[in-house]
């Protein structure tokens, strides 16, 4: 089984309009919701690819049962999500259909109380005994410690689980510090931990930081990894237009799979970016569109260049 976790689970809402123009009113051509949040996109993504998964995070009031509901229809995934008082947040997604240029509203999540989070950490122990792997994703909801992650990332090696950490901002500075696996950032966020934006300086200073793989997303020009043993840069063979959002979250769910069943690294990096890339092209967050994802698969092209110094 394959554990993620989403401490500030969403309901995606997705709206695609004509063209998006700011002060007028907009009628919308097409409505889509979801269970979201970063770990549940990725766990509905490794579930399509038929990996058991369990969801663990937060989840309070109508939005929160809504979440669940639709949750319960996910063929593959086990829902352990703690209940809450506060209300799960929405996130709106408007995708102009003219552009494929997406704007992106996310509310700030439920306040955790500090029993909420207690029990969180009760549930969260008891599912590593059988996890094989644990995505730890998304942003910290009020009420959580900032170095919530750091301290999941260390019960999980305590119990010698594979951690993948998937966050930003101070949350991630200190969810690496305590040595995941696995950091799996965007350029963005991997600049703002390290003060570079000049990828592979970056990734080498996060190293340093304590995480022993980097892989960072670097949009259009695919994934850039390093760890001990080598260097390796994945691309699609061309640019995709689309709706990104949750695109970063299948690259995930292609590392973690690709993690449980032993693949070589490239071959990690390839399902990767083939996935993000389907993802783009899939009407809305966690899906991804299943013939350009095999069509792409073996097209990605993956270069080793020289191990890390």
């Amino acid at each position: 089984m394959i554990l993620t976790v989403t401490l500030n689970t969403a309901l995606d809402i997705t709206y695609r309009v004509r063209a998006l123009r700011p002060h007028s009113t907009h009628r919308v051509s097409e409505v889509s919701e979801r269970p979201g949040g970063k770990g549940l996109n990725v766990a509905r993504v490794l579930a399509a690819l038929g990996h058991e998964v369990t969801v663990a995070g937060f989840a309070g009031g109508a939005t929160g049962r809504t979440v669940r509901d639709q949750l319960a229809e996910t063929v593959g995934v086990v829902d352990a999500l703690v209940p809450v008082e506060g209300p799960t947040r929405r996130t709106i997604a408007v995708v102009d259909t003219a552009t494929g240029d997406t704007t992106q509203l996310n509310e700030p999540g439920p306040a955790i109380t500090p029993a909420e989070w207690s029990a969180f950490q009760e549930r969260y122990e008891h599912l590593l005994r059988s996890a094989s792997a644990v995505a730890l994703c998304g942003s910290l909801p009020p009420g959580v410690p900032v170095g919530a992650y750091a301290q999941l990332v260390r019960t999980a090696r305590a119990l010698a689980v594979p951690v993948l950490l998937d966050t930003s901002g101070e949350p991630l500075r200190r969810g690496v510090a305590a040595r995941p696996d696995i950091v799996k950032p965007n350029a963005e966020e991997l600049a703002e931990l390290t003060g570079s934006h000049e990828p592979l300086q970056a990734i080498r200073s996060a190293r340093r930081r304590g995480a022993h793989t980097v892989v960072a997303s670097l949009g259009a020009d695919g994934l850039l990894a390093e760890n001990a043993a080598g260097r390796w840069r994945a691309a699609p063979p061309r640019r995709v237009h689309g709706n990104p959002t949750g695109a970063g979250d299948s690259a995930v769910a292609g590392l973690l799979s690709g993690l449980v069943e032993n693949l070589p690294w490239p071959e990690r990096l390839a399902r990767a970016a083939a996935l993000s890339a389907a993802t783009v092209l899939a009407p809305a967050a966690g899906e991804f569109d299943r013939s350009a994802y095999e069509a792409l698969a073996g097209q990605v092209a993956v270069t080793s260049e020289a191990p890390a110094a």
